[in-house]
């Protein structure tokens, strides 16, 4: 029997397996920022032992960094003293470091991918939940915890139990106004936020081909709002192009090699997977969530659930959520009050994502009533977006680009919705005060978002292409 793309990375990373337990699986990349990893490093430290492979650690701020004024000290206290000690921390250890105001500073999941850090057939891990996003290029990708951060500072290796084998297939061409965003946000209403648990899910079909690497990116960050330990897309001719010439990436015959071997990562044809689901692509339109977690999300054009249409089992949660967000059951999303938009994050904080929303925008003006902040996810993409202009294009309609960082994804930082107000935001999580105390999230779209600061309501994008 043939195996998965999965099963050809993970097995070939396996040191060694506990009999009925985890595996001890090899990591080649770790990525570190300022929130998970003073407890680890505290660890080695008490201990009295070094960091097993520097060279395969790399650290970046991005959580609490503001995204104004990044040339003064942090203001708060707590977020200085986090950067400055994964500073010191990577001094100490001889970690690569991209600090604050470096040139390749940024969110690390959009730093690694970007710099040719992330390649095909790697194992990738963080402490942090997103790092499914490095799926993408056909890696194994996924968040870890604190005390396994110390573990993989430690020996670079891991204990991991193996998860099961899902995959999603989207077949067909993507609508008008119907981005990669909108495809992740209708598989997670379709099948739930906790639906994937125990999985790591597979996206294959000619709609998710027809996706550019950020695209990619998008779809399998948001694979952890489904419960998936992670998502994975098989590299192909986009992967390598994408790759190919960024600053860290191999070169010569290190690529060559590489290449060859890149083209085998994809699942055999007789390949068995313990879940398999399918989508047509024209059943997507623009997405939106109403609700308190990633599954409570419908097409924009559609009506908030009435209680006697959901499940016994989730009726309280489901009451609680719209008492939450102050939402009637069965009202239309469409006209909704907005008064944040946010663009950023791991999850749409890509040049990709500043273009198709500063073109959106182009010749139209953001409502008066409407705060917006657009937060490009590196140092490295907010020069392209200067050097291509989206800066003036978003200063002439009435936006401002800001400087990188994690901004309004979560609230660790000065950017947070007050109590009360709602957010368009396209990141990938809508729990309740994830973007601020009392702050209520409807996740969505750079296209949506767009729509819905000009239009100072929430708004189909469509109507405006």
């Amino acid at each position: 029997m043939g195996k998965t793309l999965f099963d050809k990375v993970w097995d070939a990373h396996v040191v060694s397996e506990i009999e009925g337990g985890p595996s001890v699986l090899y990591i080649d990349r770790h990525l570190i920022h300022e929130v998970t990893s003073p407890q680890a490093f505290a660890g080695l430290s008490e201990r009295g032992i070094s960091v097993s492979r520097p060279e395969r650690t790399i650290a970046t701020p991005d959580h609490n960094v503001p995204t104004i004024n990044q040339h003064l000290p942090i203001k708060d206290v707590l977020s200085a003293t986090q950067v400055e000690t994964l500073k010191m921390n990577t001094e100490k250890y001889g970690i690569r470091h991209f600090g604050l105001n470096h040139p390749y500073q940024g969110v690390v999941h959009v730093v690694g991918p970007e710099l040719g850090l992330t390649l095909p057939g790697m194992t990738i891990v963080c402490g942090d939940s997103h790092t499914a996003t490095h799926g993408a290029f056909g890696s194994v990708a996924f968040g870890i915890g604190t005390s396994e951060v110390e573990m993989v500072l430690a020996s670079q290796c891991i204990l991991q139990p193996k998860p099961k084998r899902m995959r999603i297939n989207i077949d067909g061409e993507l609508g008008k106004g119907v981005t990669a965003k909108d495809i992740i946000l209708y598989i997670i209403a379709q099948i739930s936020a906790s639906g994937g648990t125990g999985y790591f899910i597979e996206y294959t079909g000619s709609a998710i081909r027809n996706l550019s690497m950020e695209g990619r990116m998008t779809v399998c960050n948001m694979s952890i709002e489904m419960g998936a330990r992670g998502g994975l897309i098989a590299p192909d001719e986009v992967t390598l192009n994408y790759i190919q010439g960024r600053e860290f990436a191999p070169k010569g015959e290190d690529w060559d090699k590489l290449v060859e071997y890149w083209k085998t990562l994809k699942s055999d044809d007789d390949a068995r997977f313990d879940w398999e689901l399918n989508y047509k692509a024209e059943d997507i339109e623009p997405m939106i969530t109403y609700g308190t977690n990633p599954g409570m999300g419908l097409g924009i054009t559609q009506s908030i659930p009435t209680l006697d249409s959901i499940e016994p089992a989730t009726k309280t949660s489901f009451a609680k959520s719209l008492k939450y967000m102050n939402f009637e059951e069965g009202s239309a999303m469409i006209g909704k009050r907005v008064d944040y938009v946010f663009v950023g994050s791991c999850t749409n904080g890509r040049i990709e994502d500043l273009r198709a929303f500063a073109n959106f925008v182009k010749g139209h003006k953001k409502a008066e009533n409407v705060v917006a902040w657009i937060v490009p996810g590196s140092k490295q993409v907010e020069k392209q977006a200067i050097e291509e202009g989206i800066d003036k294009i978003l200063e002439e309609s009435g936006f401002e680009l800001r400087q990188p960082g994690c901004s309004a994804c979560l609230a660790m930082n000065d950017d947070k919705v007050p109590e009360g107000l709602y957010a368009v935001a396209t990141t990938n999580r809508n729990f309740e005060g994830r973007q601020g105390p009392g702050s209520r999230t409807m996740l969505a779209s750079p296209l949506t978002a767009a729509a819905s600061a000009i239009n100072g309501v929430v708004t189909d994008p469509r109507k405006y292409l």
